[in-house]
């Protein structure tokens, strides 16, 4: 049935949520224009000329990439639901822009996978690897990610503040702000140069960094989110308890052992412990800014530059 067309409110402009809207704006950045020939370059020369680089580390290196890559298809196409029942005028806008970035992060990882991966295996004369494979996904993946669409179809049966809460916690806080930015941050340490065992994939590392500039816009209107929503009546312990329950999964998805060498003192890159550390301070930062009245949540350009580079 019909309803009767009412017209919008004016934007707010001093809204944190237009704030987010305008930073993002204002930061837009174009995946088909990361250069990724060096990535080739790099890996090539690096595969020749390591004894130990193998079809395991290969796959190590793989691995990483098409779990992000899978997460980010799957996030594109469960934020709608959200997207549907806001019904604040910049609470929309900004949510066009999400769903825009997160549409050009599944076309990065896309776009890498055909141009580098592809052109590595072809030159190495190795079989095509599929970006999909079940093998890439391991049964936390796949809890997290299923918990994580339910949350956010619940809003189309029942738009109520708590279930609004839940929503945000799964996406917002725990896929966005727990395991995409520790995966990235990860990411960009191992493959950055620092490293003489791995090769440096600078393009990757580039693309990395502008996502990981654009999630933490992301987290950070969530975060207000929620803290709107407890200053209007939802128990902390709601999203306290909500996290929590995912946080296992988040654990088991980064500390994907079917990837690591059987020899410990064959391990490279980051310190063991160094990824849940990472996680463990930035999810207890957010939980104390979002529940704490008195806490204050950065500022949009102050947590975009804290997320994108730290």
């Amino acid at each position: 049935m019909a309803t009767e067309y009412t017209p919008t409110e004016m934007m707010d402009r001093d809204s944190r949520s237009n704030r987010y809207y305008r930073n993002a704006v204002e930061r837009h950045w174009d995946p088909g224009e990361i250069e990724l020939e060096q990535d080739v370059e790099n890996l090539l020369a690096h595969i020749d000329g390591s004894e130990e680089y193998d079809q395991a580390y290969w796959d190590r290196t793989l691995n990483g990439i098409a779990k992000f890559g899978a997460g980010e298809d799957a996030v594109t196409e469960d934020l709608a639901p959200l997207a549907t029942v806001l019904d604040d005028i910049d609470d929309q806008l900004f949510l066009t822009t999400q769903l825009y970035e997160e549409a050009k992060h599944a076309d990065f990882f896309d776009r890498y996978w055909r141009e580098v991966i592809w052109t590595v295996e072809d030159e190495l004369g190795w079989e095509r690897s599929n970006p999909r494979n079940d093998k890439w996904f391991n049964e936390p993946y796949v809890d997290l990610f299923d918990r994580n669409r339910k949350a956010q179809y619940r809003l189309l049966e029942s738009d109520t503040p708590e279930n609004r809460a839940k929503a945000y916690c799964h996406y917002h806080l725990t896929v966005e702000g727990i395991l995409a930015q520790t995966g990235y941050y990860g990411m960009q340490t191992s493959y950055g140069g620092e490293f003489e065992e791995l090769p440096h994939l600078p393009g990757l590392v580039e693309g990395f960094t502008k996502i990981r500039s654009d999630e933490g816009r992301h987290v950070g209107f969530g975060m207000n989110q929620l803290k709107k929503l407890i200053a209007e009546g939802v128990d902390p312990a709601l999203i306290e308890d909500t996290v929590h329950e995912l946080v296992p999964l988040v654990q088991g998805i980064t500390e994907d052992e079917r990837f690591q060498p059987d020899d410990e003192t064959e391990r490279v890159g980051l310190e063991d412990g160094a990824l849940a550390a990472y996680a463990v301070e930035k999810h207890t930062d957010r939980m104390q800014q979002i529940t704490d009245a008195a806490a204050e949540i950065p500022d949009v350009d102050d947590l975009v530059q804290l997320e994108g580079d730290d």
